[in-house]
Order: structure tokens, then C-alpha cells, then sequence
């Protein structure tokens, strides 16, 4: 099992940037891949980003590309979501999930088999 950490939620103004971190821990984390996913109040939890099945290339949902980018420190076990250009609509509770090396999955929730809090992020107009 692994464990996540988020942090770096926050409110802010549109137009603005943050930067989400999850810091990953367990004995197993070097065969697991990240994930970023959000969940807004009365919706489905939803795909935002995550590394390829082999750690390698990364994956966008179409609502977030061109504004996120999903980068890690392999050294630190820490994946990170910088997140710019945020719109109202970006309103979430953000989750990172670690799902199984190789498994290429990784725009489906239900592929992660560990979770970490969530961490809110509120865009004002």
C-alpha cells in the first residue's frame, strides 16, 4: 500500500496559478504510478492527470490541457500539479491516487488503489 499526502490548496482569483503536491510513502511506491483527480460538490470524482503506464509520457484530461502540468521528484517521492491559467470551473477537492506499474488505465479511478485526503482548491470570478 501507499500512502499520499496533498497539499497546496488554497482559494485564489481567476486567472491565477497553484502548485498541488502529494508526497507518496510505503514500501511499495516505486511499483506504483500518480494520478490527479478532482471532485466537485454533487459530481463524479474525474480524471485531471497522470504519468503513462511505465512512468514514462503523461495524460491530460482535454478540460485541463494546455493549463496543467503534472512533474515529479523521483528523489523526494513527490508528484506535483502546477496548475495556471485556473478558471471558476477548476473548483475542486483535487486527489492523488497511486495505481499499479503498468497498468495503463490511468484516466480511470477505479484503477488506484490507494488515496490520498484531498486538498481543496476554490476559483473565485
Amino acid at each position: 500500500q501507499v500512502r499520499l499526502v496533498e497539499s497546496g490548496g488554497g482559494s485564489v482569483q481567476a486567472g491565477d496559478s497553484l502548485r498541488l503536491s502529494c508526497a507518496a510513502s510505503g514500501r511499495t511506491v516505486s511499483r506504483h504510478i500518480v494520478g490527479w483527480f478532482r471532485q466537485a460538490p454533487g459530481k463524479e470524482r474525474e480524471f485531471v492527470a497522470t504519468f503513462g503506464r511505465t512512468g514514462e509520457g503523461t495524460a491530460y484530461a482535454d478540460a485541463v490541457k494546455g493549463r496543467y502540468t503534472i512533474s515529479r521528484d523521483s528523489a523526494e517521492n513527490t508528484v506535483y500539479l502546477q496548475m495556471n491559467s485556473l478558471k471558476p470551473e477548476d473548483t475542486a477537492v483535487y486527489y492523488c491516487g497511486a495505481r499499479l506499474y503498468g497498468n495503463a488505465y490511468g484516466n480511470l479511478a477505479r484503477m488506484y488503489n490507494s488515496w490520498g485526503q484531498g486538498t481543496q482548491v476554490t476559483v473565485s470570478s
